[in-house]
């Protein structure tokens, strides 16, 4: 377990501040940038990651989407698109599912 920079594991200020309010409870990446159990905080709030779990983008529902600030998969998958540069969604791709929650000190 480690105190990581919230940067680690959300990518820019806009997502830092939805998880913040409590509109993202997850991060898929494409790579794992946390273990279980590490700590980052957020506007004084302490969070810590609760799961990481490989899977594919296949695997994604609309539940994840949500997790994720957005309605739906469809949504999710058109923001996909819109923040990533020559990005196509692939369901076999590759991604990691980072869970998270803000904890007490």
């Amino acid at each position: 377990m480690a105190h990581i920079d919230a940067d680690e594991i959300l990518p820019n200020g806009h997502v830092q501040q939805m998880a913040a309010e409590g509109e993202i409870t997850q991060m898929h990446r494409g790579h794992e940038y946390a273990d279980e159990g590490d700590t980052f905080d957020i506007d004084g709030q302490r969070f810590e990651v609760t799961d990481v779990t490989h899977r594919t983008l296949g695997d994604l529902t609309d539940e994840d989407a949500q997790r994720e600030g957005s309605a739906d998969l469809d949504a999710y998958r058109e923001r996909l698109n819109h923040v990533h540069d020559q990005f196509e969604w692939d369901d076999d791709s590759d991604v990691v599912r980072h869970r998270f929650e803000v904890v007490s000190e």
